[in-house]
């Protein structure tokens, strides 16, 4: 991450050569800037990047002290790009699973017998993509190196044996039991077809306005009359309590959701905040600007430890703003959101690119929320949140540069 930040990638650190000095007081300052800019941020709730931010203390302090032949334009360019396109692919992809699992799922028939039928495919598929993550990416400094034959080998046999153990886990569950008992000439297919048109017709009420509106609310006040009375001939229960269960079920693979996004969190953020403190220490040791720098196994626990020590202090507000505000979340939607944004992440760190978990997260969110109707987001909560992100970047170099020149006078 280093040579993503430094010599390679945002500011050209040759040009400091002559002062090495002022090359550590500046990646202290854009640390410090960064830590200070985050904490307000998140004391106000405001979802901000810490790559982001951090990528806005660099760039303030190289162009203050190098200029702009100091920044490598064609990197910021890269990053930038990035962020734009990493939320967009992240609510993509969300959106996509979620789609997936509402014609699969949700609308089923009998949704209890559909979640457990394919719930072992998604342990499965998330176990795959885990383990093959895990091998390319959080075994580096283990220096294990893997063929692209082994990866895909283990992680196959990883998920193939995670969902067959799914599989005869929910085999003893009861939910799978329940049926939906069918006493009149009425069919399933029937009542499902109505279903479904109440769905679509629920979409085209929150999509629309005015006279399309207004016909569209009283056809579905109509059909779903049609649709109680329907139910009441074949003598088929509410689906209430299978949405209930269904949503139990998914908790479970929402909290391995939440592990996929953790571990992807910490192969790429982590790594963004203590690449300039590894750039800082390998001066400090040998005395002169390093083409490239090691990072020590206990900076990277020290990493570790600060994201737990953050999500034990303000992290709560942040978890409120992307889990509450933006749009309504429950088990089956945490889960695609978790999915879309960590997959969109680890790929960002194979290739390298400083992209931003936050970023991904609210946009794997807004994909999910989009599958709902834009009715189901908070547009207010939308625009606050990118007003933050556009910000951040200008508020985290401002105050780098200033603390950087509080060091420099302390120090020199």
């Amino acid at each position: 991450m280093y040579q993503k930040l430094c010599k390679k990638g945002l500011i050209d650190t040759s040009l400091f050569i002559a002062d090495p000095t002022t090359l550590i007081l500046g990646m202290c300052g854009a640390l410090l800037g960064t830590g200070i800019w985050l904490q307000i941020a998140s004391y106000f709730g405001w979802p901000v990047s810490t790559t982001h931010a951090i990528v806005g203390a660099i760039l303030g302090f190289g162009a203050l002290i190098g200029g702009a032949d100091a920044i490598h334009w064609g990197e910021v360019a890269s990053i930038g790009t990035s962020w734009v396109v990493s939320p967009i692919l992240s609510a993509f992809i969300s959106y996509l699973i979620f789609y997936i699992l509402q014609r699969s799922i949700l609308f089923a028939l009998n949704p209890t017998e559909a979640a457990i039928r394919m719930m072992p495919f998604l342990v499965a598929i998330v176990f795959i993509v885990f383990t093959a993550s895990f091998m390319l990416n959080g075994l580096e400094n283990l220096h294990l190196t893997f063929t692209s034959l082994e990866v895909i080998g283990v992680a196959f046999l990883t998920g193939a044996v995670s969902g067959i153990i799914t599989f005869f886990v929910l085999k003893k569950l009861p939910y799978g039991k329940m049926s939906i008992p069918i006493t009149s000439r009425a069919t399933p297919q029937s009542v499902l077809s109505i279903e479904k048109a109440m769905k679509h017709l629920q979409r085209v009420v929150i999509n629309s306005q005015d006279v399309i509106h207004t016909k569209a609310a009283h056809l579905l006040e109509e059909v779903t009359a049609f649709s109680k009375d329907l139910r009441k001939e074949t003598s088929i229960p509410e689906k209430t309590s299978h949405y209930v269960i269904v949503e139990k079920l998914f908790i479970f693979l929402q909290i391995l959701s939440a592990c996929f996004v953790a571990f992807a969190h910490g192969s790429n953020d982590v790594a963004n905040a203590i690449g300039p403190v590894a750039a800082v220490l390998e001066i400090i040791e040998k005395g002169a600007i390093p083409e490239s720098a090691s990072v020590p196994t206990w900076l990277l626990v020290f990493g570790g430890v600060g994201i737990v020590v953050g999500l034990a202090t303000w992290g709560w507000r942040v978890i409120e703003t992307v889990g509450k505000k933006i749009t309504e979340l429950t088990p089956t939607r945490g889960f695609c959101a978790e999915f879309g944004a960590a997959t969109t992440i680890l790929l960002a760190s194979k290739l390298g690119l400083p992209i931003s978990t936050t970023h991904c997260l609210v946009g794997a969110v807004l994909g999910v929320g989009a599958a709902r109707g834009i009715r189901a987001i908070n547009l207010s909560m939308v625009r606050d949140i990118i007003l933050s992100w556009i910000v951040t970047i200008p508020a985290s170099a401002i105050v780098s540069i200033l603390v950087f020149y509080l060091l420099k006078a302390i120090f020199i």
